[in-house]
C-alpha cells in the first residue's frame, strides 16, 4: 500500500496538515478584531467542528511521523532530499493558517508596534497601546496574562518585530504573516545547521531532520505558532556550526545574537568554550583564557551593542523572571512549590508564595548544577556513568537545555525544541532521542488550537506517552544508545570533520 511507503507517508502527513489549518481557521487563535475579514469567528458548531478536524488531522501528522521514522531508522526513507521535501510538504498548509495553538504571536506584533509608539516595553505590556496607535488589534488579541506584562525578550527579537510592524503599517493579518516569515526563515536555518551538525558527527541527517526539524512539535509551534523559540534555536546552532569548524568570534556572536531573543540560548557559550578548550593546546590557564574568557567578551560586547542600537535599553535584562509570575502545569517545581506553599498555609498559615518562590530558585540552582556538570562529562577524566564515554559538547548542550527546561518555573510544550534541536543532531535514534520523540507526539496535544490549555489536552498526551512507550518496547528501532553518547561516526569521510572539534 502506498501509505506504507515514504511517499505514502509524506501524502497522509500533508493531508493532516490541511485538516489542522482548515480546522485551524475557524478553530485556531483568531483575532478581537480583522479588519480583513479572513479570520472571523464562525459559531460555536462550526468552531467545535473545527476542532475536531483539527485534532483529527494532528492526529493523522502525527502518525504520519512516526511510522515516517520507523522507515528512516531503517535506511527506507530515502536521504536528506526526500525529508526536506517531505518538511515543504507538511509545512506549506501551515503557512496561510491564522495562528494556531498560541496567541504569543499578538504580543509579538504588540510589543513591535509599542518601539515604533516610543513605549517601553520593559516596563509595560501591550495594553499601553491606545486604539489608534499601530497595532492596536493585536495588542487586544493578547491572551489575558500577558495583556500587562513587560516584554520577557532580547532587542534583537523586538527590531525584528518593529520590522514587521513598520512593513505592515500594523495591520494585524500582514503583520502575522510577518512574523510568520521569520518563522518559516528559522526554520530553514534550523534544518541547514541541523544537517551540518549531524554530518560533522558522522550521525544520520535524515534522521537528524526528522527529529528536529519535521517533528510535529516543530512544525505546530515554529510555523503554525510563529513562536521566537524557533528563531532563537536556529540561531544558536548556527553558532555550534561556526564553532565545530573553529570560528570562535562567528560563534559567540551569532550565540549572543540568540539570547537576545531569548536568553536560554546563552547556555551555549559554556559549550562553545569547551569545544575550543579541547582544539586549544598549550598552557592551561592560557586554554581556560581562550576558550571561556574570548567567547564570553564577545558575546558581552555584541549583546551590549545590539542593544544600544536597538534603543529598547537594557530592560531586557532584569525582565527575564517575568515569565515565571505565570503558573504553567508543566513546570515541576512551580507544582511542588505551589504544593508545598498551600501545605504550609494550611497547617501553619504562612504564605504561599514565598515557599513556591523558594522551590522554583532551587530548581534553577539544580539546573545550573547540571549544567555545569554536562559540561564537565565532556572531558575524558569525568565518567557520567560507569563505562560510558565523554559526550560530545553538541550533545552535551542538547542534555544541560533539557535540564533547564525540566527545572524551570514556567515550562511550556515549546521549550522542548531548546535541547531536542541539539540532541537530533547527534543521537536522534538513542534512548534519550527515543524519549524525545515520544514527549513530541504528547505535547501538541497539550494546547487547544485556539492556545488555551484544557484538562483533557493533558489526559491525551498522557495517553500518548504510555502508547509511545509500549511501541518503542515492542519495536526497537536501531541501535540502542545512552543519554550522553552520541553515535560513533559510520566512515571515515563523514568522521572527518570530528577532528576539527578535538
Amino acid at each position: 500500500m502506498w501509505t506504507l511507503s515514504a511517499v505514502g507517508y509524506r501524502r497522509l502527513g500533508a493531508a493532516g496538515s490541511v485538516a489542522v489549518a482548515v480546522g485551524g481557521v475557524a478553530a485556531g487563535r483568531l483575532p478581537a478584531h480583522d479588519p480583513w475579514g479572513m479570520w472571523v469567528p464562525h459559531g460555536s458548531v462550526t468552531t467545535v467542528a473545527a476542532a475536531v478536524l483539527a485534532y483529527l488531522g494532528l492526529t493523522l501528522l502525527v502518525v504520519s511521523w512516526w511510522r515516517y521514522g520507523r522507515l528512516v531508522a531503517r535506511g527506507a526513507a530515502g536521504g536528506v532530499r526526500e525529508t526536506l521535501v517531505t518538511l515543504v510538504w507538511w509545512a506549506a498548509p501551515l503557512v496561510l493558517a491564522p495562528p494556531l495553538h498560541s496567541a504569543d504571536v499578538y504580543s509579538y506584533v504588540a510589543q513591535g508596534a509599542m518601539v515604533l509608539e516610543g513605549h517601553d516595553v520593559y516596563t509595560s505590556g501591550p495594553s499601553v497601546l491606545g486604539p489608534d496607535e499601530l497595532g492596536a488589534d493585536a495588542a487586544a488579541s493578547v491572551g489575558g496574562h500577558w495583556t500587562d506584562t513587560p516584554a520577557p525578550y532580547g532587542p534583537v527579537f523586538l527590531v525584528l518585530a518593529q520590522a514587521v510592524v513598520g512593513v505592515t503599517d500594523g495591520q494585524i493579518v500582514p503583520a502575522v504573516f510577518g512574523m510568520r516569515l521569520v518563522a518559516l526563515a528559522a526554520l530553514a536555518l534550523t534544518a541547514w545547521a541541523t544537517l551540518h551538525i549531524a554530518r560533522a558527527r558522522g550521525a544520520s541527517e535524515t534522521g537528524a531532520l526528522w527529529l528536529g526539524a519535521l517533528n510535529p512539535l516543530t512544525l505546530i509551534h515554529v510555523v503554525g505558532g510563529m513562536h521566537n523559540d524557533g528563531l532563537m534555536i536556529a540561531l544558536m546552532l548556527t553558532g555550534v556550526v561556526c564553532a565545530l569548524h573553529g570560528r570562535w568570534v562567528a560563534a559567540s556572536a551569532l550565540v549572543a545574537l540568540a539570547a537576545t531573543v531569548k536568553s536560554p540560548a546563552a547556555v551555549a557559550l559554556l559549550f562553545i568554550g569547551v569545544l575550543a578548550f579541547r582544539r586549544t593546546s598549550g598552557p592551561l590557564l592560557w586554554r581556560l583564557v581562550k576558550a571561556f574568557a574570548v567567547p564570553g567578551l564577545v558575546a558581552g560586547a555584541v549583546a551590549v551593542a545590539a542593544t544600544l542600537l536597538s534603543g529598547t535599553g537594557f530592560g531586557w535584562l532584569r525582565t527575564q523572571s517575568v515569565a515565571a509570575t505565570v503558573h504553567t502545569a508543566l513546570s515541576a517545581s512551580s507544582d511542588i512549590g505551589l504544593g508545598l506553599g498551600e501545605l504550609t498555609r494550611l497547617l501553619f498559615g504562612w504564605d504561599p508564595d514565598p515557599v513556591k518562590s523558594a522551590v522554583q530558585t532551587l530548581g534553577l540552582v539544580l539546573a545550573l548544577v547540571v549544567i555545569g556538570y554536562a559540561a564537565l562529562a565532556t572531558f575524558r577524566s569525568v565518567r557520567p556513568w560507569r563505562g560510558a564515554p565523554p559526550p560530545h559538547p553538541v550533545h552535551a548542550l542538547g542534555v544541560a537545555l533539557l535540564a533547564l527546561v525540566a527545572l524551570s518555573p514556567m515550562v511550556q510544550p515549546w521549550y522542548l525544541l531548546w535541547g531536542m534541536a541539539a540532541v537530533s543532531a547527534t543521537a536522534w535514534n538513542g534512548r534519550l532521542g527515543r524519549i524525545l520523540a515520544v514527549l513530541s507526539a504528547a505535547l501538541v496535544y497539550e494546547t487547544h488550537p485556539d492556545g488555551s490549555t484544557p484538562a483533557y489536552g493533558f489526559v491525551v498526551g498522557a495517553a500518548v506517552c504510555v502508547l509511545g512507550a509500549v511501541l518503542l518496547r515492542r519495536h526497537g528501532r536501531g541501535q540502542d544508545g545512552e543519554p550522553f553518547r552520541a553515535p560513533a561516526p559510520r566512515t571515515p569521510a563523514a568522521a572527518a570533520p570530528e577532528a576539527i572539534t578535538r
